[in-house]
Protein backbone atom coordinates (compact mmCIF):
# COMPACT_ATOMS: atom_id res chain seq x y z
CA UNK A 1 0.00 0.00 0.00
CA UNK A 2 1.84 3.22 -1.24
CA UNK A 3 2.05 6.28 1.52
CA UNK A 4 0.95 9.59 0.64
CA UNK A 5 3.56 12.46 1.10
CA UNK A 6 4.01 16.02 2.17
CA UNK A 7 5.05 16.36 -1.65
CA UNK A 8 2.24 14.20 -3.02
CA UNK A 9 -0.04 16.49 -1.10
CA UNK A 10 1.70 19.65 -2.21
CA UNK A 11 1.55 18.91 -5.48
CA UNK A 12 -2.36 18.38 -5.45
CA UNK A 13 -2.58 22.00 -3.74
CA UNK A 14 -0.45 23.15 -6.61
CA UNK A 15 -3.88 22.78 -8.66
CA UNK A 16 -5.95 24.93 -6.78
CA UNK A 17 -5.79 28.59 -8.05
CA UNK A 18 -6.78 31.62 -5.24
CA UNK A 19 -9.16 34.03 -7.54
CA UNK A 20 -7.77 36.73 -5.54
CA UNK A 21 -4.20 36.36 -6.55
CA UNK A 22 -3.84 34.23 -9.72
CA UNK A 23 -1.54 32.26 -8.35
CA UNK A 24 -1.89 28.34 -6.97
CA UNK A 25 -1.46 27.79 -3.24
CA UNK A 26 2.04 26.70 -3.39
CA UNK A 27 3.50 29.26 -5.43
CA UNK A 28 1.51 31.98 -3.90
CA UNK A 29 3.07 30.37 -0.50
CA UNK A 30 -0.16 30.22 0.87
CA UNK A 31 0.60 26.85 2.41
CA UNK A 32 2.24 27.19 5.56
CA UNK A 33 2.47 23.25 6.63
CA UNK A 34 1.16 19.70 6.04
CA UNK A 35 1.72 17.05 8.40
CA UNK A 36 0.80 13.24 7.18
CA UNK A 37 -0.11 11.17 10.07
CA UNK A 38 -0.67 7.61 8.60
CA UNK A 39 -3.80 8.39 6.63
CA UNK A 40 -4.76 11.42 8.50
CA UNK A 41 -3.91 15.05 6.90
CA UNK A 42 -4.02 18.22 8.36
CA UNK A 43 -2.98 21.23 6.50
CA UNK A 44 -2.21 24.85 7.50
CA UNK A 45 -2.89 27.61 5.13
CA UNK A 46 -1.91 31.02 5.53
CA UNK A 47 -3.28 33.72 3.25
CA UNK A 48 -1.64 37.54 3.05
CA UNK A 49 -4.67 39.12 2.84
CA UNK A 50 -8.76 39.19 4.68
CA UNK A 51 -11.12 36.55 3.08
CA UNK A 52 -13.63 35.03 5.61
CA UNK A 53 -15.80 34.91 2.80
CA UNK A 54 -13.93 33.26 1.07
CA UNK A 55 -12.64 30.16 3.30
CA UNK A 56 -15.38 27.85 3.49
CA UNK A 57 -15.01 27.55 -0.34
CA UNK A 58 -11.30 26.82 -0.08
CA UNK A 59 -11.60 24.72 2.96
CA UNK A 60 -13.36 22.66 0.67
CA UNK A 61 -11.61 22.47 -2.45
CA UNK A 62 -8.63 21.61 -0.24
CA UNK A 63 -10.52 18.88 1.41
CA UNK A 64 -11.97 17.73 -2.02
CA UNK A 65 -9.14 17.46 -3.72
CA UNK A 66 -6.77 15.73 -1.14
CA UNK A 67 -9.40 13.17 -0.81
CA UNK A 68 -8.78 11.82 -3.95
CA UNK A 69 -5.49 10.78 -3.43
CA UNK A 70 -5.05 6.61 -2.61
CA UNK A 71 -5.24 5.80 0.87
CA UNK A 72 -6.17 9.60 2.99
CA UNK A 73 -9.08 8.86 5.23
CA UNK A 74 -9.10 12.50 6.83
CA UNK A 75 -8.61 15.95 5.96
CA UNK A 76 -8.36 18.67 7.88
CA UNK A 77 -7.80 21.90 6.69
CA UNK A 78 -6.90 25.43 8.74
CA UNK A 79 -6.81 29.17 7.45
CA UNK A 80 -5.74 32.05 9.03
CA UNK A 81 -5.21 35.58 7.29
CA UNK A 82 -1.83 37.55 8.25
CA UNK A 83 -1.36 40.88 6.49
CA UNK A 84 1.65 42.67 5.90
CA UNK A 85 3.40 45.66 4.92
CA UNK A 86 4.02 46.28 1.31
CA UNK A 87 6.32 48.33 -0.82
CA UNK A 88 5.65 52.23 -1.02
CA UNK A 89 7.24 55.12 -3.03
CA UNK A 90 10.67 55.73 -2.44
CA UNK A 91 11.64 58.22 -0.24
CA UNK A 92 8.24 58.39 1.82
CA UNK A 93 8.31 56.95 5.71
CA UNK A 94 5.85 54.20 6.54
CA UNK A 95 2.70 55.33 8.81
CA UNK A 96 2.87 54.76 12.17
CA UNK A 97 0.50 51.55 13.22
CA UNK A 98 -0.70 51.20 9.62
CA UNK A 99 0.32 48.24 7.13
CA UNK A 100 -0.66 49.04 4.08
CA UNK A 101 -2.86 52.56 2.58
CA UNK A 102 -4.91 52.13 -0.69
CA UNK A 103 -6.21 55.52 -2.29
CA UNK A 104 -9.18 55.37 -3.86
CA UNK A 105 -9.47 57.83 -6.73
CA UNK A 106 -11.64 58.97 -9.59
CA UNK A 107 -10.35 61.44 -11.59
CA UNK A 108 -13.97 62.56 -11.77
CA UNK A 109 -16.66 63.55 -9.82
CA UNK A 110 -20.28 61.99 -9.18
CA UNK A 111 -19.21 58.54 -10.02
CA UNK A 112 -19.88 57.29 -6.34
CA UNK A 113 -16.11 57.21 -4.97
CA UNK A 114 -16.92 57.84 -1.79
CA UNK A 115 -19.31 55.68 -1.60
CA UNK A 116 -17.51 52.81 -2.85
CA UNK A 117 -14.20 53.77 -0.34
CA UNK A 118 -16.81 53.86 2.73
CA UNK A 119 -17.95 50.23 1.60
CA UNK A 120 -14.53 48.81 0.90
CA UNK A 121 -13.23 49.68 4.28
CA UNK A 122 -16.69 47.79 5.68
CA UNK A 123 -15.98 44.99 3.29
CA UNK A 124 -12.60 44.34 4.17
CA UNK A 125 -13.50 44.63 8.03
CA UNK A 126 -16.32 42.41 7.18
CA UNK A 127 -13.70 40.05 5.71
CA UNK A 128 -11.42 39.89 8.67
CA UNK A 129 -8.90 42.78 8.74
CA UNK A 130 -8.14 46.04 10.93
CA UNK A 131 -9.54 48.79 8.55
CA UNK A 132 -10.08 52.52 8.49
CA UNK A 133 -11.22 55.73 6.23
CA UNK A 134 -9.55 58.72 6.32
CA UNK A 135 -11.72 61.37 4.04
CA UNK A 136 -9.17 63.07 2.19
CA UNK A 137 -11.65 65.48 0.08
CA UNK A 138 -11.18 68.51 2.54
CA UNK A 139 -13.87 70.60 0.38
CA UNK A 140 -16.61 68.28 0.56
CA UNK A 141 -15.77 65.66 3.08
CA UNK A 142 -18.63 62.93 2.84
CA UNK A 143 -17.59 60.02 5.54
CA UNK A 144 -18.86 61.04 8.46
CA UNK A 145 -22.34 61.25 6.96
CA UNK A 146 -22.03 58.29 4.79
CA UNK A 147 -20.65 56.24 8.21
CA UNK A 148 -22.85 57.12 10.38
CA UNK A 149 -20.74 58.92 12.79
CA UNK A 150 -20.10 62.49 14.20
CA UNK A 151 -19.09 64.38 17.26
CA UNK A 152 -15.78 65.73 17.59
CA UNK A 153 -12.84 63.49 18.06
CA UNK A 154 -10.42 63.41 20.96
CA UNK A 155 -7.48 64.31 21.89
CA UNK A 156 -5.48 63.07 24.60
CA UNK A 157 -2.17 64.67 24.49
CA UNK A 158 -3.63 68.32 22.98
CA UNK A 159 -1.49 67.68 19.59
CA UNK A 160 -2.88 64.15 18.20
CA UNK A 161 -6.28 63.27 17.69
CA UNK A 162 -7.89 59.75 18.09
CA UNK A 163 -9.73 58.38 15.30
CA UNK A 164 -13.73 58.05 15.22
CA UNK A 165 -14.87 54.65 14.84
CA UNK A 166 -18.16 53.27 13.06
CA UNK A 167 -18.79 49.60 12.27
CA UNK A 168 -15.60 48.54 13.68
CA UNK A 169 -13.89 50.77 11.28
CA UNK A 170 -11.58 53.82 12.14
CA UNK A 171 -12.09 56.92 10.56
CA UNK A 172 -10.79 60.78 9.90
CA UNK A 173 -12.66 63.51 8.01
CA UNK A 174 -12.21 67.05 8.34
CA UNK A 175 -15.98 67.20 8.98
CA UNK A 176 -15.48 65.89 12.26
CA UNK A 177 -13.37 69.23 12.96
CA UNK A 178 -16.08 71.39 11.18
CA UNK A 179 -20.18 72.60 10.82
CA UNK A 180 -21.56 70.41 8.44
CA UNK A 181 -22.92 73.32 6.13
CA UNK A 182 -19.87 75.31 6.64
CA UNK A 183 -17.74 76.16 2.85
CA UNK A 184 -13.72 75.30 3.27
CA UNK A 185 -12.98 78.62 1.42
CA UNK A 186 -8.81 77.65 1.68
CA UNK A 187 -6.57 77.62 -1.35
CA UNK A 188 -4.34 74.14 -2.17
CA UNK A 189 -1.37 74.63 0.37
CA UNK A 190 -4.15 74.86 3.32
CA UNK A 191 -5.68 72.21 2.00
CA UNK A 192 -2.74 69.93 1.30
CA UNK A 193 -1.48 70.62 4.78
CA UNK A 194 -4.43 69.51 6.67
CA UNK A 195 -4.37 66.41 4.66
CA UNK A 196 -0.90 65.74 5.94
CA UNK A 197 -1.95 66.83 9.42
CA UNK A 198 -5.23 64.38 9.40
CA UNK A 199 -3.37 61.52 8.56
CA UNK A 200 0.17 62.32 10.50
CA UNK A 201 -1.39 63.30 13.42
CA UNK A 202 -4.21 60.36 14.18
CA UNK A 203 -3.69 58.00 16.30
CA UNK A 204 -4.25 54.93 14.13
CA UNK A 205 -4.37 52.01 16.08
CA UNK A 206 -2.74 48.62 14.41
CA UNK A 207 -4.75 49.37 11.25
CA UNK A 208 -3.96 46.42 8.16
CA UNK A 209 -5.23 49.09 5.59
CA UNK A 210 -5.78 52.95 5.30
CA UNK A 211 -8.43 53.35 2.68
CA UNK A 212 -7.86 57.25 1.56
CA UNK A 213 -10.89 58.64 -0.17
CA UNK A 214 -9.88 61.34 -2.54
CA UNK A 215 -11.21 64.37 -4.25
CA UNK A 216 -11.64 64.09 -7.74
CA UNK A 217 -9.01 65.18 -9.95
CA UNK A 218 -5.27 65.22 -10.31
CA UNK A 219 -4.45 68.24 -8.80
CA UNK A 220 -3.00 69.23 -5.26
CA UNK A 221 -4.08 66.85 -3.11
CA UNK A 222 -3.04 63.87 -5.50
CA UNK A 223 0.50 65.17 -5.89
CA UNK A 224 0.64 65.70 -2.15
CA UNK A 225 -0.37 61.85 -1.73
CA UNK A 226 2.28 60.92 -3.95
CA UNK A 227 5.23 62.88 -2.65
CA UNK A 228 4.49 62.52 0.98
CA UNK A 229 1.89 59.65 1.91
CA UNK A 230 3.19 56.24 2.11
CA UNK A 231 0.58 54.25 -0.40
CA UNK A 232 0.92 50.94 -1.07
CA UNK A 233 -1.95 50.94 -3.88
CA UNK A 234 -4.27 52.59 -5.76
CA UNK A 235 -7.89 51.62 -6.88
CA UNK A 236 -9.56 53.43 -9.66
CA UNK A 237 -13.47 54.11 -9.92
CA UNK A 238 -15.00 54.85 -13.03
CA UNK A 239 -18.25 54.16 -14.32
CA UNK A 240 -19.24 53.10 -18.23
CA UNK A 241 -19.48 56.23 -19.33
CA UNK A 242 -16.85 57.43 -21.92
CA UNK A 243 -16.04 60.86 -19.98
CA UNK A 244 -15.92 59.17 -16.79
CA UNK A 245 -13.78 56.85 -18.37
CA UNK A 246 -11.71 59.77 -19.59
CA UNK A 247 -10.89 60.92 -16.39
CA UNK A 248 -10.55 57.65 -14.95
CA UNK A 249 -7.18 57.13 -17.60
CA UNK A 250 -5.83 60.20 -16.24
CA UNK A 251 -5.94 59.01 -12.66
CA UNK A 252 -4.19 55.66 -13.88
CA UNK A 253 -1.80 58.21 -15.39
CA UNK A 254 -0.99 60.24 -12.55
CA UNK A 255 -0.42 57.12 -10.04
CA UNK A 256 1.78 54.92 -12.93
CA UNK A 257 3.91 58.59 -13.26
CA UNK A 258 4.49 58.91 -9.49
CA UNK A 259 5.47 55.13 -8.99
CA UNK A 260 2.27 54.08 -7.42
CA UNK A 261 0.82 50.76 -8.01
CA UNK A 262 -2.77 50.48 -9.75
CA UNK A 263 -4.19 47.61 -8.27
CA UNK A 264 -6.89 47.17 -10.10
CA UNK A 265 -10.01 49.02 -11.63
CA UNK A 266 -13.86 49.23 -10.19
CA UNK A 267 -16.80 49.92 -12.31
CA UNK A 268 -19.83 51.50 -10.40
CA UNK A 269 -22.84 51.78 -11.73
CA UNK A 270 -22.09 49.22 -13.78
CA UNK A 271 -26.01 48.23 -14.78
CA UNK A 272 -29.61 48.88 -13.60
CA UNK A 273 -32.31 46.27 -12.71
CA UNK A 274 -35.63 47.37 -12.36
CA UNK A 275 -36.73 46.83 -8.27
CA UNK A 276 -40.55 46.62 -10.45
CA UNK A 277 -39.46 43.84 -13.28
CA UNK A 278 -36.21 42.78 -13.05
CA UNK A 279 -35.67 44.24 -16.70
CA UNK A 280 -31.99 45.32 -16.37
CA UNK A 281 -30.13 48.18 -18.70
CA UNK A 282 -26.99 49.33 -19.29
CA UNK A 283 -27.95 53.62 -18.23
CA UNK A 284 -24.28 54.69 -18.84
CA UNK A 285 -22.75 52.13 -21.04
CA UNK A 286 -21.46 48.58 -21.17
CA UNK A 287 -18.02 47.17 -20.34
CA UNK A 288 -15.85 50.76 -20.03
CA UNK A 289 -14.06 49.49 -16.99
CA UNK A 290 -13.13 46.12 -18.03
CA UNK A 291 -11.87 47.21 -21.86
CA UNK A 292 -9.98 49.84 -19.60
CA UNK A 293 -8.31 47.36 -17.47
CA UNK A 294 -7.12 45.26 -20.85
CA UNK A 295 -5.82 48.50 -22.13
CA UNK A 296 -3.56 49.68 -19.44
CA UNK A 297 -3.07 45.65 -18.70
CA UNK A 298 -4.50 46.18 -14.66
CA UNK A 299 -7.58 44.15 -13.09
CA UNK A 300 -10.46 44.80 -13.20
CA UNK A 301 -11.79 44.11 -9.61
CA UNK A 302 -15.54 43.37 -10.04
CA UNK A 303 -18.79 45.38 -11.20
CA UNK A 304 -20.98 47.44 -8.93
CA UNK A 305 -24.80 47.97 -10.19
CA UNK A 306 -26.87 51.12 -10.07
CA UNK A 307 -29.54 50.45 -7.31
CA UNK A 308 -31.17 52.68 -5.19
CA UNK A 309 -30.41 51.01 -1.84
CA UNK A 310 -26.61 51.92 -2.45
CA UNK A 311 -27.32 55.52 -2.09
CA UNK A 312 -30.09 55.33 0.33
CA UNK A 313 -27.77 53.05 2.75
CA UNK A 314 -25.00 55.74 2.48
CA UNK A 315 -27.59 58.81 2.38
CA UNK A 316 -28.88 56.60 5.94
CA UNK A 317 -25.79 56.84 7.94
CA UNK A 318 -25.77 52.33 7.28
CA UNK A 319 -23.73 51.40 4.10
CA UNK A 320 -24.77 48.43 2.08
CA UNK A 321 -22.42 46.12 3.65
CA UNK A 322 -23.31 46.38 6.89
CA UNK A 323 -27.40 47.28 6.22
CA UNK A 324 -27.33 44.01 4.39
CA UNK A 325 -24.23 41.89 5.17
CA UNK A 326 -25.62 38.70 3.38
CA UNK A 327 -27.36 40.60 0.02
CA UNK A 328 -26.06 40.29 -3.41
CA UNK A 329 -24.80 44.08 -3.54
CA UNK A 330 -22.55 43.33 0.09
CA UNK A 331 -21.37 40.30 -1.37
CA UNK A 332 -19.70 42.37 -4.73
CA UNK A 333 -18.11 44.56 -2.50
CA UNK A 334 -16.51 41.85 -0.16
CA UNK A 335 -15.65 40.26 -3.73
CA UNK A 336 -13.57 43.83 -4.68
CA UNK A 337 -12.22 43.85 -1.46
CA UNK A 338 -10.25 40.27 -1.29
CA UNK A 339 -9.75 40.91 -5.36
CA UNK A 340 -7.64 44.53 -4.38
CA UNK A 341 -6.16 43.14 -0.73
CA UNK A 342 -5.35 39.38 -2.67
CA UNK A 343 -3.56 41.64 -5.46
CA UNK A 344 -1.70 43.88 -2.96
CA UNK A 345 -0.57 40.48 -1.17
CA UNK A 346 1.46 39.29 -3.55
CA UNK A 347 3.65 42.33 -3.97
CA UNK A 348 6.89 43.10 -2.66
CA UNK A 349 6.83 43.23 1.23
CA UNK A 350 8.15 46.17 3.09
CA UNK A 351 10.93 44.84 5.36
CA UNK A 352 11.71 48.08 7.24
CA UNK A 353 10.12 46.95 10.07
CA UNK A 354 11.33 43.53 10.16
CA UNK A 355 15.09 44.22 10.08
CA UNK A 356 16.62 46.74 12.94
CA UNK A 357 18.27 49.78 11.71
CA UNK A 358 21.95 49.86 12.30
CA UNK A 359 23.20 52.67 13.69
CA UNK A 360 27.18 53.08 14.04
CA UNK A 361 28.51 55.80 17.06
CA UNK A 362 32.16 56.69 17.02
CA UNK A 363 33.09 56.56 20.45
Amino acid sequence: MSTVTKDTIEEALSGIVDPHTGLDLVTGKSVNDCVVDNQNVSIDLVLGYPANGWHPNLKQEVVDVVSKLENIQSVDVRIKTQVVSHEVQKGVTPLKNVRNVIAVASGKGGVGKSTVSANLALALSAEGAKAGVLDADIYGPSQPRMLGVGGRPESKDGKSLEPMNSYHVQVMSIGFLIEEDTPMIWRGPMVTQALEQLLQDTQWRDLDYLIIDLPPGTGDIQLTLAQKVPVSGAVIVTTPQDIALLDARKALKMFEKVEIPVLGIIENMSTHICSSCGHEEHIFGEGGGKRMSVEYSVEHLGDIPLDGRIRSDADGGRPTVVADPDGSLAQAYRTIARNASGILSVRKRDYSEVFPSIVIQND
